[in-house]
């Protein structure tokens, strides 16, 4: 099995530190964390995750494989980051958990239960099918220039976009991404957050076009029984952990210390 079919782990900071475990999104790498891991140097032990490209892994097979590759690692408590898709992750993870590790608390950073505009992502999907080879290449490109603007106030994520850049144009990526499309299209994991006890809080960005945030916090407080408390951060947008990294972070310890 090649590097791109492999599950890797990266984990940064003393074994003595309260552990936070990152999910990431549709991306599916560490790349547009590098900022906030930055930024939690010192209070956690970091732990990241970059998914394989297969378009092939359920949900129950993304949640068993980081499982176990904690467990291997000798990792056996911690909360959960779920980013964007990443929290479908973190919801297959509470149903399926294997012996050995515990689940402290869950923060889902621009994540959801049912994606509340289920339509957009199956638009999303088809057109992830449609677009001509040279509009990914512009799109790409645009993303690049517009990400220095966007991650103006997180120097190790804007470094960290030519990276982002280079692997998204990698075919065997795209296909992991419409994958993972499909996967949020088809999941309802709100039987599976009305049994959810533990901590969860919510970290949401202002200007998010791809996850509507009002519906999310009003399903979360009146259905899941663990559910604590969300924080807005006005700077922020969808990828709330890399456009605003400082404020992420001190919400994220708060809660954690408070969990």
């Amino acid at each position: 099995m090649n590097q791109e079919e492999q599950l890797r782990l990266r984990v940064h900071g003393d074994a003595a530190l309260p552990t936070l475990i990152y999910l990431p999104g549709l991306h599916g790498d560490w790349t547009l964390v590098s900022s906030f891991r930055a930024a939690m140097a010192g209070r956690v032990r970091f732990v990241e995750f970059s998914y394989p490209r297969t378009p092939e892994w359920s949900l129950a097979d993304y949640a068993a494989h980081i499982q176990r590759a904690l467990v291997e690692h000798g990792i056996t408590r911690g909360w959960l980051l779920g980013e964007s898709f990443g929290s479908q992750v973190v919801w297959a993870f509470l149903a399926g958990q294997v012996a050995g590790f515990q689940v402290e608390g869950v923060i889902l950073a621009g994540g959801f239960v049912r994606h509340p505009v289920n339509w957009l992502v199956r638009l999303g999907r088809f057109m992830s099918t449609r677009w001509p080879r040279w509009f990914f290449r512009g799109a790409l490109t645009f993303y690049g220039r517009y990400a220095k603007i966007r991650h103006r106030r997180a120097p190790e994520t804007l470094a960290s976009i030519a990276e982002f850049v280079a692997r998204r144009s990698v075919p065997l990526d795209r296909l992991a991404i419409r994958q993972r499309l499909d996967l949020i299209a088809t999941h309802d994991p709100r039987p599976i957050a009305r049994e959810t006890r533990i901590p969860l809080f919510a970290l949401i960005g202002l200007v998010d076009p791809i996850v509507p945030a009002l519906p999310v916090w009003l399903w979360l407080r009146r259905n899941c029984p663990g559910y604590r408390g969300a924080r807005l951060i006005w700077r922020a947008d969808h990828n709330v952990l890399g456009t605003a990294p400082l404020a992420a972070r001190e919400q994220a310890l708060a809660w954690m210390e408070g969990g």
